[in-house]
C-alpha cells in the first residue's frame, strides 16, 4: 500500500506542474436531447478479435467508409488520491487492424473535454510517441514504439504509461499479454528506471494504476442502458462497494450494493446489472464507492459521464 501511495503522490506532483496553469472547466455535460457527434452509439463488441499471427503495420487499412469502436486507457483523477486508469471509447474508420487503430487512439491522448474534466484526464505516454508495428502470435502482441516511448519521465509514470498499452491491446479477447519494442528492439529493461520485464505483461502486472474500483465497462461518456451492466474490479474492504447513477439534476435514479468476488487486500472480479428508470434519454452520472466503516460516507470514489436511455 505504501508502494501505491508513492506512487500515487509522484503523479499528483508532476501533473500538478503540467497543468497548474490550466483553469479547466466542469467536465459534467449539459443535458441534452441527443449524444453529441463524439460520443460512440455502442461499446464496442466485447468478442471482437485481432487475428494470431497478423501482422499489423503502423497505417491502420480501412475497408470502408464505416466507422468501429475501439477503446483506449487513459488516467482519470490527476488531483485525487484514487487516480486511476479508465477507459474512453473512440470512433475510427472500419479496419481490419483494430489493434493498430486502438494503439492510434492511444497515442493520440485525451481530448479537450477529457483534459478538462473534473477530475481531469491526462496521459502518461510522451509526445511524440509514434506507433510503428503490431504483431500477435499466441496470444502475445508485440507493440513497436518509437524512442520517444522510452524517454524522461519517472517510476511512476512508466507504470503508467505501461498498464495504458497493456489495458488498450488486452480489451481484444485474442490478446492476453504484451511484449514492447523500441525502435524494433525488444525491451527487457525499461531504461528510464530501471523496470524489467522476465517476459510479456498482462493486466494483472498493473493492478496498482487502477482505482480501488475499476469499471471497465462502460466507459467514461458511454451509453448505460438499462438496466445497467458494470463491469470491471474492485480491491475494497470486504469486497462490497455501492453503484448509484445519478441524473443530470444530480437526483438518484438507482442505488445498490456490490460484492466483488474478493476483497480485503485482494482484486476481486464484478458483474452487475442494475435497473433505473428515467423518462429521456440524456446524460447522468455513474459514481462508484466504498462506504466508510466509520460513518458510512463515500470514500474511494470513481464518477464520470454516462449517457442514459429510457
Amino acid at each position: 500500500m505504501g508502494a501505491r501511495i508513492l506512487r500515487r503522490c509522484l503523479r499528483i506532483a508532476t501533473i500538478a506542474v503540467l497543468l497548474g496553469a490550466c483553469n479547466p472547466t466542469s467536465g459534467s455535460p449539459a443535458p441534452t436531447e441527443q449524444p453529441p457527434i463524439d460520443v460512440p452509439s455502442a461499446e464496442p463488441t466485447p468478442g471482437a478479435t485481432v487475428s494470431p499471427g497478423e501482422t499489423i503495420g503502423a497505417s491502420p487499412a480501412a475497408t470502408t467508409a464505416e466507422t468501429t469502436t475501439v477503446r483506449a486507457y487513459f488516467v482519470l483523477g490527476s488531483f485525487v488520491d484514487n487516480a486511476g486508469l479508465v477507459p474512453v471509447l473512440r470512433d475510427v474508420p472500419r479496419t481490419t487492424a483494430v489493434g493498430a487503430a486502438a494503439m492510434q487512439a492511444l497515442l493520440d491522448g485525451p481530448n479537450d473535454e477529457e483534459l478538462g474534466a473534473r477530475p481531469a484526464m491526462y496521459t502518461n505516454i510522451p509526445a511524440g510517441t509514434r506507433f510503428l508495428g503490431l504483431t500477435i502470435d499466441r496470444g502475445v502482441a508485440t507493440v513497436n514504439l518509437s524512442t520517444e516511448f522510452g524517454a524522461g519521465g519517472d517510476s511512476a509514470s512508466d507504470l503508467g504509461l505501461l498498464a495504458q498499452v497493456v489495458y488498450t491491446l488486452t480489451q481484444f479477447p485474442t490478446i492476453t499479454s504484451v511484449s514492447f519494442q523500441i525502435e524494433g528492439v525488444p525491451v527487457t529493461v525499461f531504461d528510464r528506471n530501471g523496470v524489467t520485464f522476465d517476459g510479456p505483461v498482462g493486466r494483472d502486472d498493473y493492478t496498482d494504476e487502477l482505482p480501488a474500483i475499476f469499471v471497465d465497462r462502460p466507459a467514461w461518456r458511454g451509453v448505460l442502458g438499462s438496466p445497467a451492466r458494470l463491469v470491471g474490479l474492485a480491491n475494497v474492504f470486504e469486497a462490497t462497494f455501492r453503484v448509484e447513477i445519478l441524473d443530470a439534476a444530480g437526483q438518484t435514479l438507482a442505488s445498490a450494493p456490490v460484492t466483488a468476488s474478493c476483497g480485503s487486500g485482494c482484486w476481486g472480479t464484478f458483474d452487475v446489472s442494475v435497473t433505473y428508470h428515467v423518462g429521456a434519454a440524456g446524460w447522468g452520472t455513474l459514481r462508484v464507492f466504498e462506504p466508510s466503516a466509520k460513518d458510512g460516507s463515500a470514500t474511494t470514489t470513481t464518477e464520470y459521464p454516462v449517457w442514459l436511455t429510457p
